[in-house]
């Protein structure tokens, strides 16, 4: 029996409760420990991050679906910024999958470490932009949808670490925020997974299981699980201080680039 098969269910059970208690899409979490997993198990260098990316990002594709549909019920969702952000974020998460396949390990876990420490900042520090101003216009939603879309490809995560403060600047009430950016999660997550498939299509220098950058053993592992304990994490978040929560896991981010950047640096 593979052993590391275990390891997917149980990364799974972190990520899927993290998530829900956290309201993240779990890529930033997960992308890290991916790494180390695909490190250790020894799958080819110069792809660990390209798996891991691929992989974290289409996990996303269906932890978003159960999160959106519970923030509609609530009717925390703003549908005519979904639909029209969702073009540009589609292209720029697509674009930018494409992109990192060429991009080597070593400079897209540089690429990857300056981002997650941002975010692991924005968390310890619960950074919130005090509005000045509403929405742009179609162009300028567009234009930004593209630009989250690239940075989320590069870290496969769901946006929401650009989306939020974004739309909190621009005067979108806070749960408004939060609910949209969890329907904003689900185009970038499916055009990153589409574009981590064709990356990779083309690449026979990858372990058996592989749907081009996409470590199919690893998505079925983490989805089993994640799906079904986001609701206790989910349920927990409104029992717990989630402000100081958001400090200490941003810290734990923080150490998990770290981690992975020493790794890459010492292999």
């Amino acid at each position: 029996m593979d052993w590391w098969l275990l390891s997917y269910p149980l990364l799974g059970i972190f990520a899927g409760f993290i998530a829900g208690l956290f309201g993240v899409g779990g890529g930033l979490t997960l992308v890290p420990i991916l790494f180390m997993l695909f490190q250790a198990q020894g799958f080819p260098a110069e792809h660990v991050m390209h798996l891991a990316l691929g992989t974290s990002m289409a996990t996303i594709v269906f932890t978003s679906i159960s999160s959106m549909r519970a923030h509609h019920k609530h009717g925390a969702v703003r549908w005519d910024i979904v639909t029209t952000l969702a073009p540009g974020l589609v292209l720029g998460t697509f674009g930018g999958s494409l992109l990192s396949g060429l991009v080597p390990t070593r400079p897209l876990v540089m690429a990857f470490t300056v981002i997650v420490y941002y975010a692991s900042a924005q968390m310890m520090l619960d950074f919130k932009p005090k509005p000045h101003r509403q929405l742009p216009g179609r162009v300028g939603l567009f234009l930004v949808g593209t630009g989250i879309g690239i940075v989320s490809s590069l870290v496969a995560a769901g946006g929401g670490f650009l989306s939020i403060p974004f739309m909190l600047f621009c005067n979108v009430a806070i749960h408004q925020a939060v609910g949209t950016s969890s329907a904003l999660g689900f185009p970038i997550a499916l055009a990153g997974m589409i574009g981590y498939i064709v990356a990779g299509a083309d690449d026979h220098n990858l372990p058996a299981g592989h749907l081009g950058y996409i470590y199919l053993p690893a998505l079925i592992g983490i989805v089993a699980m994640s799906v079904l304990v986001a609701p206790l994490g989910a349920k927990l978040a409104h029992k717990l201080p989630v402000k100081q929560l958001k400090r200490a896991f941003g810290g734990f981010l923080a150490l998990l680039a770290t981690k992975m950047l020493h790794s890459l640096l010492t292999s």
